[in-house]
């Protein structure tokens, strides 16, 4: 009985639920952040009514997580549900020293953007470093009477050539 409790603690705690591998270097890579600046909430129909959209803002954090290395950011572009191009949100490259955050926002009044807005944030280094972390914080919080606070997490995509 010991033993299969052992065994099943050994299986149960194992693998990735401890520790998370480090991604491997790179110089450069385009990456996937989801924004939601509208977001739909209640029920679908209820006595013809629709769901309720509420509009919240979102704080894009860029942290470049080299000891060393800086890295520079080349674009940061917006984009709406619909996939059209909203806005490039650098006139010029970026670059962030080494553990600095490069912070951008999207207004709560921004309503263009939609429930399947995103950013396509492309970065590259001099040298292969550990890739940024990426997360946007949106958040609609209202004279403390409710507050909508949630995260989201960029993704490496392949970039079109």
């Amino acid at each position: 009985m010991k033993k299969q409790l052992l065994i099943f603690f050994i299986l149960a705690f194992s693998g990735t639920s401890w520790t998370m591998a480090a991604e491997e270097l790179s110089a450069g890579q385009a990456l996937y952040l989801p924004i939601y600046s509208k977001i739909w909430h209640g029920d679908r129909v209820v006595n013809g009514q629709h769901p309720i959209d509420s509009l919240v803002s979102a704080l894009v954090s860029i942290r470049n997580t080299s000891l060393k290395t800086p890295i520079r950011v080349v674009s940061a572009r917006y984009y709406s549900t619909e996939g059209k191009l909203l806005k490039e949100y650098l006139t010029k490259p970026a670059l962030i020293n080494a553990m600095g955050t490069l912070e951008l926002f999207v207004e709560r009044k921004e309503a263009e953007g939609g429930s399947g807005a995103n950013f396509v944030i492309q970065w590259d280094s001099a040298a292969p470093t550990n890739p940024p972390i990426i997360e946007a914080i949106h958040a609609d919080i209202r004279s403390g009477q409710q507050a909508l606070i949630f995260t989201t997490t960029a993704r490496p995509i392949q970039a079109d050539k």
